[in-house]
């Protein structure tokens, strides 16, 4: 794949997310406006009926349609999962920007906000998604960027490893305050310390992996 074939593709992935977030966040204009006219604040509101249910389903529907375009996107698995990660790093940024754009909101990137709700809501400040995604979209582009030039994107079962405990102790963040969230009380104070360690566990593992992928091809060009 040439160099113009790339940008092409990192530009109508990069317009896709944009304009996903641009829905995702003007679904959240209508539901601010029902259930806090005065203002997004904690405690939360809870959502009541069947709404719950349509705010989750809408989550899962808009991972399925992030998933789709970066499966059509790649030729091979870790293509795929890097277009995916690009897509999603993207697409949250731009939820941020668009909700700033729309409602003035957020005021600092410290203000709390309902990150997810699946399989328990999930809550944080909002430098704590946009620095995970920043992590996705920088690691996103050295991988694709190294499969098409010929490399073989490698984890090592170590960085998966680490890569896990990464994961667990991010969600551990988002999650472990189920008070805030499920009876309605104010947030207690956010980990950013699980936060920052997360970030770095993600970097590590991915280092690991993209290093070890370029040293396997340049051994076996050598010995072949």
């Amino acid at each position: 794949m040439n160099q113009n074939t790339i940008i092409a593709k990192f530009l109508w992935l990069s317009l896709f997310a944009i304009a996903m977030a641009f829905v995702e966040s003007a679904v959240v204009v209508y539901l601010r406006a029902i259930y806090y006219p005065e203002g997004f604040a904690f405690p939360l509101q809870p959502l009541t009926d069947y709404k719950i249910i349509v705010e989750v389903c809408r989550e899962v529907a808009t991972i399925v349609m992030l998933m789709a375009v970066a499966h059509i996107s790649g030729r091979k698995f870790w293509e795929r999962f890097a277009c995916l990660i690009f897509i999603f790093g993207i697409w949250d940024i731009f939820y941020y920007v668009w909700l700033k754009v729309l409602l003035n909101w957020p005021a600092t990137l410290w203000d709390w906000d309902i990150l997810f709700l699946i399989p328990l809501p999930w809550i944080g400040p909002v430098i704590a998604p946009v620095s995970i995604s920043i992590i996705m979209i920088i690691c996103s582009v050295m991988m694709i960027g190294s499969i098409n030039r010929g490399y073989d994107f490698k984890p090592t079962p170590l960085a998966f490893v680490i890569a896990i405990a990464a994961t667990c102790i991010i969600l551990y963040s988002f999650m472990y305050d189920t008070g805030a969230t499920l009876r309605q009380q104010m947030p207690k104070p956010y980990g950013y310390g699980l936060l920052i360690a997360g970030d770095i566990l993600f970097i590590v593992a991915f280092l690991m992996s993209y290093f070890n992928s370029r040293g396997t091809v340049h051994r076996a060009q050598a010995t072949g």
